[in-house]
């Protein structure tokens, strides 16, 4: 039984929770809400930091600039297409995206939003450590390890999922802090 390895992907677990968090509109703009969005450039879908500049120039607002102006319309049409929420405003030569003020019910929305993304992501830390449990048995079955050695292990991998069942519950608790207090 390798513990390394568990914790790897418990680890890898909390990444993919944290990039999760950071494409959720919490009032605050961020570049990251546009990473699933892509734009049809010569025929082949591709992202659009990929043909374009974002950047943050104000707390409520992204501006993507592209570097071939012949972009701009298809670039447009695919945030208007997402689900992002926001209406792009195009100059000729830029795109503006502006972050309005979240209402009360939204921030709750996007608060139940969050506690989910945070229950898969320890539904997902449970699974790995089932995975640890069930190779432990198995070893512990094929005389491999003895019933002591089990039980170490066992408490080794219980003490591992704690590990990052808290640290995903203080991610949670930060973002919801961050949404409710914008």
């Amino acid at each position: 039984m390798e513990l390394l390895d568990l914790e790897l992907r418990m680890q890898k677990t909390i990444e993919v929770y944290e990039g999760n968090l950071s494409e959720i509109r919490a009032g605050r703009a961020n570049p990251a809400i546009l990473n699933k969005i892509s734009v049809e450039y010569y025929g082949v879908d591709t992202p659009i930091n990929q043909v374009a500049g974002i950047s943050v120039p104000e707390a409520r607002m992204i501006v993507i600039q592209p570097w071939d102006a012949s972009v701009l319309k298809a670039i447009e049409k695919a945030i208007l297409a997402s689900d992002i929420g926001l209406n792009p405003n195009n100059d000729g030569k830029v795109i503006r995206l502006n972050f309005p003020d979240l209402t009360e019910e939204r921030r709750k929305e996007l608060a139940k939003e969050v506690r989910k993304i945070a229950e898969e992501a320890k539904v997902s830390v449970r699974s790995i450590r089932r995975d640890g449990m069930d190779t432990v048995k198995d070893e512990q079955k094929r005389s491999e390890i003895t019933e002591d050695e089990k039980a170490d292990l066992e408490d080794k991998i219980q003490k591992l999922t704690d590990k990052y069942v808290a640290e995903i519950d203080k991610i949670l608790e930060n973002k919801e802090k961050e949404i409710m207090n914008i």
